[in-house]
Order: C-alpha cells, then structure tokens, then sequence
C-alpha cells in the first residue's frame, strides 16, 4: 500500500501557512464568509487588513521561483493545522468549527430563508406603491394605516435582507478590499436612507418599492450563486461520504464488534461485508471479492481481491465477504491525502483568478468615478431629486463585479472535481492551467509508455515441435526461476491453458540460463517424423527424464549447440526489433526460441495519436540502448527519442527541450524521474497509484494509463476556454450597461430603473454559473 501519510517535520508547518503557498489565508472564503469572525481570525493579530492585499495579490510575488525562472507556488506538504472550516448557525455566522474545509452550505440556507421572507414582507410594498398602481392601472385597498404599510416593511426587509450586504461590505470597506459587496451596501443604503428622508420630509416620491425588488434579487441571485458553489466543490464532501461510519472489527475470539471508524487501530483485523465500503486502508487477510475503486482511482471495472491484496479504505466491496488486517487509519490513509490534494487545487489560486479580482477591485472605483459623474450631470441637467437617486443607484447595483468575482472559483472548483473523479489530482493550480498551452510531452518509456515487464512476442520452432510445445517445455524449465523472464513464459502458457508438467533437479546456470529434468511420462507428444532422433538423445536426459534447458546464446556456447540457420535469421530480425531471444533445448536439442520484449501498451498508441491530433510532439526518454528505443518508437510514432539516459541526466534532457523554446510536460514514475518532474513545465507522476505524496510532481495521475496525460491537457483547455468566456461575459457586461445606468440612453427615451439593474446583474451571475457548470459535459475521453 501506498502511504499516503506524510511526515514533513518542520516543513509541514511552513507548507500549512497560506503565504508559503502564495495566497491569502482567506481564499477559501466566499465573501458571505467576510461577515464571520473566522475570516477575521485567519488575518495575523498583527497585521492591519490593508496589508494583507498588497502582500498576496501579486502574481509574481511569493511563490516559488525555480531554475526555469517561472513563478510558481511552492510544493504543497499536507499539514492538519490550518483553521479553514466553519460552520455556521443560523444566519451563517454564529459558530465556527475549524477543519476538514470551507462549508458554504450554511450560507445557501441562510440566503434561501433570507429571500423567501423578504420575498412575502416585499408583495404588500409593491402593492401599494403609488407608482406600480399607476403603471398597471389598479388601485389598492385602504384601510387606516395603509400608507405606512410601504416604509414599515420597506425598513423590515432591508434591516432583515440586506444586513448581510451591509455586514460583508462592512468588512470590505475594514480591510480595504473594495469589491462587490461595498457596492450593493452603497447601492441599497442609498436607496434607503433617500426613501426614509422623501417618506418623513415630503421631499419626493419614496423609493421603498425599488429597494425591496433590489434586496430580493440580490438575495436570489445569492442563493444561487451559494447553491452553484457547494454543487461545484462537491468532490471534498462526496469523497468524505464514502467512509463509513463504524466497522466491524474481528476480536482474538473471533467475534465481531461494531466500533466508529475513530477507534481503530493499526494491525486490527475488520470484516468487510458484501455490498459495505471498506473502513481503512488495509491488507486482505481472507476472501476473494471484487472491489470497486472508481472514486478514488478513477478505474470503472471492479478489481478482484484475494488474500495479500491491497484494499482502500472508502472502496466498495462487491460480492464477497473480505477480512481485512488495518496498515492505516485517519490522516494517514489514502483518501484523507487525496482530500487534501483536493482541498489545496480547490483553495489554490491561478493568474487568471488573479487578474480576475484585481479587474473587481478597479470596477469599484469606475462604479464611483461613473456614479459622481452621473449624479453631478444629471443634478446639472433637471436637479436633484428622484431620478438623481435613482441614476446613482442603477450605476452601482449595475456595476456590482459579481460575475467577475464568479467566473473563476466555479470553474476551478469544478475543474478540481472533474479530475478527482478522473484519477488526475491537482497539486499544482497554475501548472494545471499551464498544461493547455504544452506542445512537448516527455514520457518515462519503461512502466509508462510499455507494460514494465517482459512478454512474449513470437514463438519459432524447430524439429517438428509446435508452439505450445515449446512453451509447455520452456515453462516447465522455468517454473522455480523468478526472473521476469521466467514469469513472462509461465504467464503465456497459462494464458494458453497449457498443462505444465512438474520438474525436478532445476539448476540455474549462472549468466546462461535455466536447466531441469521433466519425467518422461509427463512429455508432450513428439511429432512421428522426430521419434526417433528423440529417443536417441534420451539418455543425456537421464534414466527416467528428459532434459530440458532454456537461456541465451552463452547457453548455446556452453552446450556447444549451433543453431539453425532459420533460427539465426529469426533472433537476427528479433534483435533489430530491440526483442530479446531464449532458446529452447530438450535434451540439449535446440527445439524452438522465443522473442521476448517490454509489451508496448495497447493505451499508448492512443495516447499518442491524442497528443498528436492537438498538435502536441511527443518524445521520450529511457535507459536502454538506442535500437530497443527507436524500435519502440518507431511503432508508437514518437518525435523524438533520448536513449541510454541514466536517471541522475533525465533533467538535461528536460532543459535541452525548453532551451528550444518548448513548454514541457514530463510523465514519469514520480522517483526515478523526481529530478526531470521538477525541470519541467508541467510534471505529471503517472501510475502512483494511491501515492498522493510524490512532491516532485505537479498533477499525480492514480492510473497508469498513459491516456490521462491527453485527458489532463484537454481537460485544462476546456477549463481555460470557460474561465475566459466567463470573464469575457462578465466584463462585456459592465462595458455595455454602466454607460445605460448612467443614462446615456436618455434622450431617446431609454432608462433602466434600479430594479432592472438588480436584475441586469443578477442574470449575468446565472449566466456566468450557468456557463460553469456545463463543463461537467466536457468529454475527456481518449
């Protein structure tokens, strides 16, 4: 099992403070969060609000710069000390509860409450507005009263909907971050304050009905924009769920006792039912299952389990009872390292949500400059009264930068998930948005782009003697051999279903090969024509057996045995092909020879026409020598080739590529290859398994499939494409309806009241929400 633990020592506290990440420690807070004092508790006791922006918004500042001379933020080390859950009560900020991440759930519920009583205390305003009667022609039913109905609920509902605007913009103004919380504060306590003051001193029509419409809409659009952000950042809490809550864990007596999850301890023995997901990370001590593993590898097939098998805790198990000896619990599993990998991608900032805030934060003061020059022309122009008012607050309702502050979070939340759910986790948010722009990618051949392990390519015959002959013969010499030699040939016949006949006297010949005797009862049968050449060489294989002996050509040398020339020509051929040939003997009669080689996976053809079709060259870098190389490469369709590159070099080669001017993506091991994952660009660890702790990497791809690197790039290009047409929408927007608040419209008899501003901006944040969550349809298939 892959630890997934981490032990950093010092460094983990380093790592665990936001400013070593090169962001704020108030980025996972929405800005409903800034009306709760755990935003407040996250600035430094010693460090006034003002200085925190300047110190974490730049996006050249305080990441890490490397080699490359890019800024990058530094390795994430998983600490647990970083207080960035709350939970709060009723209105969202009454109590805190410091770990696993950010809930936003409780600010959904509070903005749903919020707009449905507003919603019922806002009919009886628009009923009896002056105005809306006489627009649709009706007149309200009077009583004693009624003329106050209209101010009483008008200062009801914003003292109940709209303190959490004045509140957030409170903070906003405190630690001035200006964005778009102070601007809807500015826009309904404008509204408010002229409405109470033409209500009470007779100066004009009140403005009641337009400032409950605003406080509505803006708690609609809200509570959508709370609802889209929870669904989004899904991925924390569906993997959180698939713990669960107690275990069944198996006594010295045999019995079992249900316990929570929380009690249990290294080395406990659990019994996992049919049909329950498994407690912690384990060892199968007893039973045979298939295990479903798909949310937290990404592989859709169940995976058959056996005794000595690993498991993970949060998997499912299908079928079979399994009893399960615990290596792993709590922080130290694999789910809790995937969580936290996923947290940081989440939390992390990109250049774009960079550029993003800072375009909000000078929306605000263009939303000021237009809304005093709006107020000083229009008061120019027919005087200060109700349309002044109502010009003013259109402008700042309308410029409220929340699609902007929108656009990104959403999709990186999604595009976090989305890989999650893909076996891609994202350590590093900027190398993630890097890897739409790569034309290089360098794969590691041995392990990544080939199986890793030798297979049988072709089998030739001699002596009348057929393939399966020659395989039950070579796997009968090879079966006490561990070499990968030995298990290739083993596998191959039992792929075959070849009955392999029991050896005696196995003897291994030092740098030549395998050599035992099989009972004479036990042979395959011989071909009519050959009978007799065997039965005369039967007594070098002993009164009651055969010899039989496979190896290279030192065997051959030491046996003193020529091989035919159509044997010849066969390992000739195989060698230019970069295969490796055994020959076959019985009774010291060459019988046939098998080619051998590293399998090229059937998923890296794909892979690499994938890249190709996005114009991206591929190249790779190996060890071995240089023909095994370009035969490998000839046949996946490879650009470029390093050969017989030690692993310590893998990193020049890297740097030979940027020098180019290449934008390098490197997939390796995530060990062998640390130092090439470093240099490049983008450095994938591929085939890590359920090791989240590969530091050297970028993005850890769980499978090792070699189609998740075309997967990954698509991914961050689709990404990329919605983060700019969300910020393209969403500043387009402002461009357009500012100068329309303002009025510029009015001499052809075109204005927007404030209300239809409220709504102008609340459907761009839909719209912008909207447009985020269809990148769940994006197709990453290779």
């Amino acid at each position: 099992m892959a630890d997934s633990s981490h032990d950093h020592g010092d460094s983990s506290h380093e790592a665990t403070n936001p400013s070593a990440r090169g962001e704020k420690p108030t980025d996972s807070y929405c800005s409903c969060c800034r009306i709760c004092d755990c935003y407040r508790d996250a600035l430094g006791a010693d460090e006034k609000p003002g200085e925190r922006r300047a110190k974490y918004d730049e996006p050249d500042g305080e990441g890490k710069r490397d080699e490359r001379g890019d800024d990058r933020p530094d390795r994430h080390e998983h600490g647990e000390d970083r207080p960035d859950r709350h939970e709060h009560g009723e209105d969202g900020h009454d109590g805190h509860d410091h770990g696993a991440h950010v809930d936003h759930s409780d600010h959904e519920d509070m903005f749903r409450k919020r707009f449905f009583v507003s919603l019922v205390l806002s009919l009886p305003v628009l009923y009896y507005s002056p105005m809306l009667q006489d627009w649709f022609g009706f007149t309200a039913v009077t009583f004693p009263g009624s003329e106050f109905v209209g101010p009483v609920l008008g200062v009801a509902v914003f003292a109940y909907g709209g303190i959490p605007f004045l509140r957030m913009g409170a903070v906003e103004a405190r630690n001035r971050e200006p964005g778009m919380m102070l601007l809807i504060s500015l826009a309904i306590t404008v509204a408010f304050v002229y409405s109470v003051a033409a209500a009470a001193f007779d100066i004009g029509e009140p403005f009641f009905w337009e400032l409950v419409t605003l406080i509505v809409i803006f708690l609609l659009g809200h509570w959508i924009e709370m609802r889209s952000v929870r669904r989004a950042s899904g991925a924390l809490d569906e993997l959180a769920e698939l713990l669960p809550d107690t275990a069944e864990r198996i006594g010295a007596d045999g019995e079992t006792e249900a316990v929570p999850i929380d009690d249990l301890e290294q080395d406990d023995l659990v019994l996992v039912r049919p049909g329950s997901n498994v407690p912690a990370d384990g060892v199968v001590e007893e039973g045979e299952s298939n295990v479903t593993e798909a949310m937290i590898t990404g592989e859709s097939k169940p995976v058959k389990k056996e005794p000595g098998d690993e498991v993970i805790g949060g998997t499912t198990n299908r079928d079979g009872s399994l009893r399960v000896r615990v290596d792993a619990t709590g922080e130290e599993t694999t789910l809790s390292g995937i969580m936290r990998l996923v947290e940081e991608a989440q939390e992390s900032r990109s250049r774009t949500q960079v550029l993003a805030d800072r375009a909000a934060g000078w929306l605000f003061y263009a939303a000021l400059g237009v809304a005093a020059i709006t107020a000083v022309a229009w008061t120019a122009a027919v005087g200060f009264g109700l349309p002044v008012v109502e010009r003013v607050v259109t402008v700042l309702v309308i410029a409220c930068p929340h699609a902007l502050g929108l656009a990104v979070p959403l999709v990186v939340a999604i595009n976090t998930s989305m890989a999650a759910r893909h076996g891609m986790l994202v350590r590093d948010r900027i190398a993630m948005e890097q890897a739409r722009n790569l034309d290089t990618v360098v794969f590691d051949k041995t392990g990544t782009l080939t199986a890793g392990e030798q297979g049988i390519v072709e089998i030739a015959t001699v002596g009348g003697r057929n393939e399966d002959d020659v395989l039950t013969f070579a796997a009968a010499a090879e079966g006490d051999s561990e070499h990968m030699i030995a298990q290739a040939i083993r596998d191959e016949a039992s792929d075959r279903g070849l009955s392999v006949p029991d050896v005696r006297g196995f003897e291994a010949l030092e740098g030549r090969g395998v050599r035992a005797t099989i009972e004479r009862d036990a042979m395959p049968a011989v071909t009519p024509g050959n009978a007799g050449r065997s039965e005369e060489r039967a007594d070098s294989g002993g009164r009651d057996g055969h010899t039989v002996s496979v190896g290279g050509p030192n065997l051959l040398r030491y046996l003193e045995v020529e091989p035919s020339a159509d044997l010849e020509r066969f390992a000739d051929e195989a060698g230019t092909r970069g295969e490796g040939v055994v020959y076959v003997l019985h009774d010291e009669e060459i019988v046939g020879a098998v080619a051998l080689a590293d399998v090229i996976r059937e998923e890296s053809f794909e892979a690499i026409d994938a890249l190709h079709e996005m114009g991206i060259e591929v190249a790779m870098l190996t060890g071995d020598d240089a023909d095994v190389a370009h035969s490998v490469a000839d046949e996946l369709g490879i650009d470029t080739v390093f050969a017989e590159v030690l692993p310590e070099d893998k990193d020049e080669k890297i740097l030979e590529l940027q020098d180019r001017g290449h934008l390098v993506a490197m997939v390796g091991d995530g060990v062998n290859d640390a130092p090439a994952l470093t240099r490049a660009d983008v450095g994938i660890a591929i085939g890590s398994g359920t090791d989240v702790a590969v530091e050297s990497a970028d993005v850890v791809l769980v499978e090792n499939d070699p189609r998740d690197v075309a997967s990954l790039v698509r991914l961050s290009a689709k990404s990329y494409r919605k983060m700019q047409e969300n910020i393209v929408w969403a500043a387009g927007y402002n461009v357009f309806a500012l100068p329309l608040a303002a009025g510029i419209l009015a001499p052809i008899g075109i204005l927007l009241s404030p209300a239809v501003g409220a709504v102008l901006m609340s459907a761009s944040t839909v719209i912008v929400a909207v447009n985020a969550q269809l990148l769940r349809r994006a197709d990453l298939s290779v």
